[in-house]
């Protein structure tokens, strides 16, 4: 059996530079500081629906930081040990980030539930006061990322930045209406509208994070696809121990077994040609293809051990 190997080097994502770290830098900031007054102003307020929304500020600053950190570690070379470099560590961090996120939620949804149950008075004035400069705060740092958007990262942090001027918003027109009518009720009503918005955002971040850890083929890419236009190529009969895996937050690699009828007459002229059809294709630029003749006597054992 023949067993070339191609091996187009994967082009590793830049950390952010320039303007790009300068606006997570000052996004960090500005955001550490307006939860620390959020949390506190809250507290002292009783006002649930601040607390929680800190809390979700704390989720955002994290993010913030994994992002920035995440651009770095993913730069960072390749080891005898870690034979992939560190790319997958934005991974593992948004899928603690998370869970911490969701228990954080849980407590103050059990909190508002009671408070429900026994209204509590609310200083509607402080609340609407606090929630204004925060979305001051979540506007312009999301104005901070506008001119990088080309970027992934930045673009997700933009919109981040959006959705939650936009929750704030919400805090905001609470705290109005608190402050006009006296009804406290709409605390904790508002505290149980945001863990749910925030809940909600954050489901499609873990599922996403939990299949990448998990090597699932990664976006809207699917195996029969790939499959059907390996085998799509003239000398390829059969596609077999097809793989197809994140490796890092925008990194996909692939493992395939090509069947040809005969040895190729230009092995490397084949792989190229694999090589270039999975990049153009499906975006996938780190690839490792095994040739086989498909001889009865000399059979792959990972086609028996293998479905895909």
């Amino acid at each position: 059996m023949h067993h070339p190997h191609a091996h187009p080097h994967p082009h590793p994502t830049p950390p952010a530079r320039g303007p790009a770290r300068g606006a997570f830098a000052l996004a960090i900031a500005l955001n550490a500081a307006y939860l620390v007054v959020e949390a506190g102003v809250g507290l002292a307020a009783g006002s649930l629906g601040l607390v929680a929304d800190a809390g979700h500020n704390l989720s955002d600053v994290l993010a913030l930081a994994v992002a920035w950190l995440g651009a770095a570690l993913a730069a960072r070379p390749p080891s005898e040990r870690f034979t992939y470099g560190l790319r997958r560590s934005p991974v593992l961090a948004s899928l603690f980030n998370t869970v911490l996120l969701v228990a954080a939620m849980g407590v103050v949804a059990w909190e508002a539930i009671g408070r429900l149950f026994q209204p509590m008075p609310v200083a509607g004035g402080a609340v609407a006061l606090v929630a204004a400069g925060g979305l001051l705060v979540n506007g312009g740092t999301a104005l901070l990322f506008v001119r990088g958007r080309a970027d992934v990262n930045v673009r997700g942090a933009f919109l981040h930045m959006l959705s939650d001027a936009a929750v704030t918003f919400a805090v905001l027109v609470a705290g109005i209406v608190i402050a006009l009518t006296g009804a406290d009720w709409i605390d904790p009503v508002l505290t149980l509208a945001v863990v749910a918005a925030v809940l909600w955002s954050s489901w499609s971040l873990f599922t996403e994070a939990l299949r990448h850890a998990l090597d699932a083929v990664p976006g809207d890419l699917t195996t029969s696809e790939i499959r059907s236009a390996l085998e799509g190529l003239p000398e390829v009969e059969e596609v077999h121990d097809l793989h197809v895996w994140g490796y890092g937050s925008q990194d996909v690699a692939l493992t395939a077994h090509l069947v040809t009828s005969r040895p190729p007459a230009r092995p490397n002229r084949l792989l190229a040609e694999v090589s270039r059809l999975v990049a153009e294709r499906f975006g996938i630029e780190h690839c490792t293809v095994q040739v086989e003749s498909g001889e009865p006597g000399d059979p792959c054992g990972l086609r028996r051990q293998h479905a895909p």
